[in-house]
């Protein structure tokens, strides 16, 4: 869905959208395993800056929800992850910050994304929350033992055979440092 600046102009428009899988492109880590289910609201938001500029802005808000499979970083068992998420955006167009001295940014303005031409794509907007909502590593459970480091097996299904790798005798010197200093 293409939010248009020129009909924003004229009226908010409210949104009810259902993306099937496969629509939006998640990436090769994420599977999508239900149909995305947004509703929400884009309007236009006018800023002026100085006498003779004004800044179209679109301020879009919403829910967002889905299902999601995804592996566990430890152990590499596939697992599914439900998101439900609330978002309150706002696009600036590209470029109108430009020209302006170099100032710090609030926290405000840190949280302005842009958009380029006559308007944004509802899934580009989407997807964006949907990865800042998952977390950056998944694990299946809390005392996840992961894999084995020599083998590969799942150490949460079988204990495996490895023997104890022997200490690197290059390590020896800092060791006893460490030694030293927790005494």
């Amino acid at each position: 869905m293409f939010i248009e600046i020129q009909e924003l102009q004229i009226h908010p428009i409210d949104f009810e959208e259902d993306f099937r899988p496969g629509v939006i492109d998640f990436g090769p880590d994420l599977e999508q395993r239900s149909a995305l289910h947004s509703v929400g609201r884009a309007q236009l938001v006018e800023e002026r800056h100085g006498k003779h500029q004004t800044i179209k802005d679109i301020r879009l808000n919403g829910d967002l929800s889905a299902t999601f499979g995804l592996t566990c970083a430890r152990c590499l068992e596939p697992l599914v992850q439900d998101v439900v998420h609330k978002f309150d955006l706002l696009y600036r167009p590209v470029g109108s910050d430009a020209g302006r001295e170099e100032l710090s940014v609030t926290t405000a303005e840190a949280e302005i994304s842009y958009y380029q031409g006559e308007g944004l794509l509802l899934e580009d907007a989407l997807r964006e929350q949907v990865l800042l909502a998952l977390p950056v590593k998944v694990i299946c459970r809390e005392d996840c033992k992961g894999l084995c480091p020599h083998c590969g097996k799942n150490l949460n299904l079988e204990q495996c055979s490895c023997a104890e790798p022997m200490e690197d005798p290059r390590w020896s010197a800092l060791k006893e440092i460490r030694g030293k200093l927790e005494n």
